[in-house]
């Protein structure tokens, strides 16, 4: 099946690298104008110059997501550009390693406002272009992390778990306004965030772990990301999607 985003606008945040690079170019490649979201605005251009390969527009904006009126501002930016808002994939999302007794305040409020608040504030910034039009879809990035917590990223699994319950929240209120959202929960994929972790102990016994003894590369979580995200989802929200090699079936 062939999903068609033609005249569809979309809106991906976290997507200078990694995951958000991807799902910006797997929507673009399907025929959506994408607007991109990050901090690191020389390498949104990289990310921007890709997507306009497949002969769509692309805005890259830079954001940062754990400031309010950053992403007031980019909302209106992009709807200032587009005029509406179809798609909103919030993927942003940073990890800080440390015991608890280390693991700091500041660390704390980082991941929270990263990985957990920034999936509201968006949500919340651009649900009335949803309702004004009655149509919208909302893709949330979890984590197998939701579901299996460890030792050394509290502040981690923390946010993960509460993207489940914000999904959930989200798909209830706004599913009368025809807005379906969703949230997909990576396994470990090969990312920046990931670089130089995955020949660890710890990550080696998660690989052997998975059905497929492998980890994943970012491309292979935009086939439900894209379903999830078009008008062909008519009757899925409020659910997340485990994309993890089989990991969390072993549990």
């Amino acid at each position: 099946m062939k999903i068609d985003f033609s005249g569809r606008i979309a809106v991906v945040t976290g997507a200078s690298s990694g995951i958000g690079a991807a799902y910006a170019k797997a929507l673009a490649e399907q025929g959506a104008d994408v607007a991109i979201l990050a901090r690191r605005k020389q390498k949104l251009e990289k990310v921007a110059e890709e997507c306009r390969a497949f002969g769509v527009k692309c805005l890259p904006v830079a954001c940062d997501v754990t400031d309010e009126d950053s992403i007031k501002a980019a909302v209106q930016e992009i709807a200032d550009a587009f005029g509406c808002i179809d798609v909103l994939i919030n993927n942003a999302g940073v990890c800080e390693f440390s015991l608890l007794e280390d693991h700091t305040t500041e660390q704390w409020n980082k991941v929270i406002a990263t990985d957990l608040s920034s999936a509201f504030l968006m949500t919340r910034e651009v649900a009335p272009y949803f309702k004004k039009q009655g149509y919208g879809r909302v893709v949330n990035t979890a984590s197998v992390g939701a579901l299996e917590a460890g030792a050394m990223q509290i502040s981690y699994f923390a946010a993960k778990g509460g993207i489940l319950q914000v999904t959930r929240a989200l798909a209830a209120e706004l599913a009368p306004f025809g807005v379906l959202v969703n949230a997909i929960a990576p396994g470990v994929f090969a990312t920046e965030m990931t670089d130089g972790m995955l020949d660890s102990e710890g990550s080696l016994v998660l690989k052997n772990r998975t059905c497929l003894k492998r980890f994943a590369e970012p491309k292979e979580l935009c086939p439900q990301m894209l379903l999830l995200a078009s008008e062909e989802n008519t009757y899925c929200t409020g659910q997340t999607i485990y994309v993890d090699g089989g990991l969390t079936s072993q549990l």
